[in-house]
């Protein structure tokens, strides 16, 4: 219809021209819409659309709005709980014939030597005016109980302490590892706060070319033969309570600094013991499925410095002593003298690296201040927030038990061995030999038990893939949308913009032409 036609009906029929202009732009946008309502794969908008009377157009417009608001309800829901980062832990076995043989760290129950001790003990006594004798052969329980306050001013003032301890090589008789000998240059040491040395065979090192003895070595089955002689005539009395002889042994994972002191094992003399173990393993999600970490702070790290050239990785138990520390020295300007260890600290709120001095055995405020961190959930939280459990961990299921030891033979094998250990024997040592072999004498193998691992792992309960199949479920359940419905969706809002670029291509001629 031309402009020229629709002027003449104008002027014919009294209505205005521009009421018979055709809307194209209303019913071509409309129409867009409809075909879309009628066609979608989403259920319920295609009723609305065909609807002849209001009242189904009515009906079907609340059925979609009240299930598309069960529909958003479930899932909100989803999305809440895949937010929620729930686990599971599943356990499996797994079988390893060949596996990395454990650590095994071994003490002296006594943590000084006597005769190496004693001289240096009495003056440090004579000098305060704690005792005035110059008697080394003989001790009384009132001179004993100085040698805490001793160790302390040795620490204090930087003093080398390492000469009054037991060496290995003091005590070892025998090692053999399957079948093949091995001596204490196959041992780490370490210091522990109660047992002074210890040593670590089989510990992960950070030099190159450090390897780690797998249980098939040497084609064995992972069994360690160890034999010592503890020396008990230098322990210092009532040092070690009532025990009168033994020593401490851990097995653990081959990157963990044992804390011996709250796992170790106690090995009676006399005896022959046998340890059995077997590995299990776990692994947790890091965050934030949990709140695990394998991070090592610098006062961890400093720590581990200490320790000749192991390769140690994050241990919750010594975070934990060491913000304790902290704390302790906040309150306390020094720290527990119980951890000689965990000397060194991060003073709170700072970066700075502190080498701490140890409190005095009589003074209460390191105790009293170890109380209230433990005790006080706002100060623990403060101090050590960032002490949450390890990612990974390695430990042992451990069976023991022990027949009586040593046999005459080996006695005879082992005595030149003592007597050339460089220790002072008893002075009778001619006539009570035998009785004080087998005293003093202690083996030990450990062995593994089988070449099944236990292996727990935590796993996320919903994954993405989970939480998308939740949201598809219920969009189908409910008004049937699919990822080919969006699709209809997006056409749609293609075809409405391309309308309307169409449109404006056109208009703007139109009022150029206008102008003119």
């Amino acid at each position: 219809m031309t402009d020229s036609t629709i002027k003449h009906i104008g002027a014919v029929f009294p209505i205005t021209s521009e009421a018979l202009q055709t809307d194209i732009k209303y019913r071509r946008r409309r129409s867009i819409i409809q075909e879309f309502s009628l066609n979608t794969s989403t259920h319920g908008i295609p009723g609305i659309a065909r609807s002849r009377s209001v009242y189904n157009r009515i009906f079907w417009t609340i059925s979609f709005l009240f299930f598309t608001g069960v529909m958003i309800f479930f899932i909100t829901q989803s999305i809440q709980a895949y937010f929620g980062y729930p686990t599971q832990t599943s356990v499996s076995f797994v079988v390893q014939r060949s596996q990395a043989f454990p650590a095994v760290s071994v003490c002296n129950y006594a943590p000084v030597r006597y005769d190496l001790i004693i001289d240096t003990f009495l003056n440090y006594t004579n000098s305060r005016g704690l005792t005035n004798t110059t008697d080394n052969s003989t001790m009384t329980a009132q001179q004993a109980s100085y040698i805490r306050d001793f160790l302390q001013y040795i620490f204090n003032s930087e003093q080398d302490f390492k000469p009054y301890l037991f060496s290995l090589q003091s005590m070892l008789l025998n090692c053999v590892y399957n079948g093949q000998y091995c001596n204490y240059t196959d041992f780490t040491p370490f210091i522990s706060s109660t047992y002074g040395f210890c040593y670590t065979f089989n510990a992960k090192m950070k030099s190159n070319g450090s390897t780690i003895r797998q249980t098939t070595d040497n084609g064995g089955s992972g069994k360690l033969e160890l034999g010592f002689y503890a020396q008990s005539q230098q322990y210092f009395p009532y040092v070690s309570a009532d025990a009168s002889v033994g020593m401490m042994i851990m097995v653990h994972d081959n990157t963990e600094l044992p804390l011996i002191e709250v796992a170790g094992i106690e090995l009676a003399g006399g005896r022959k013991h046998k340890i059995g173990y077997k590995k299990r393993i776990s692994q947790l999600l890091p965050p934030p499925y949990s709140d695990c970490t394998n991070n090592i702070s610098p006062a961890m790290q400093a720590m581990y410095d200490r320790f000749t050239n192991a390769d140690y990785t994050y241990s919750q138990a010594i975070c934990t002593t060491i913000c304790i520390q902290t704390y302790v020295y906040q309150e306390c300007n020094c720290v527990n003298p119980n951890e000689v260890t965990a000397r060194t600290i991060v003073i709170h709120g700072t970066n700075q690296l502190l080498e701490a001095l140890l409190c005095n055995q009589t003074d209460t405020c390191f105790s009293d201040a170890t109380n209230r961190i433990t005790n006080t959930d706002s100060i623990w939280n403060e101090f050590c927030s960032e002490c949450s459990q390890a990612c990974s961990f390695v430990d042992f299921t451990i069976t023991t038990s022990s027949v009586s030891a040593i046999s005459t033979q080996y006695a005879y094998k082992y005595k030149p061995l003592v007597e050339q250990s460089g220790v002072p024997l008893p002075k009778n040592w001619s006539e009570i030999w035998q009785t004080e072999m087998q005293k003093n004498y202690i083996g030990v193998d450990i062995v593994s038990e089988s070449t099944r691992v236990e292996a727990y792992t935590q796993d996320a309960s919903i994954t993405a893939v989970d939480l998308i199949s939740n949201i598809g479920g219920n969009t189908g359940l409910w008004i049937g949308i699919s990822f080919l419905s969006l699709m209809e969706l997006i056409e749609m809002f293609y075809r409405l913009i391309r309308y309307h670029c169409y449109i404006f291509r056109r208009r703007v001629p139109d009022e150029h032409n206008a102008h003119l």
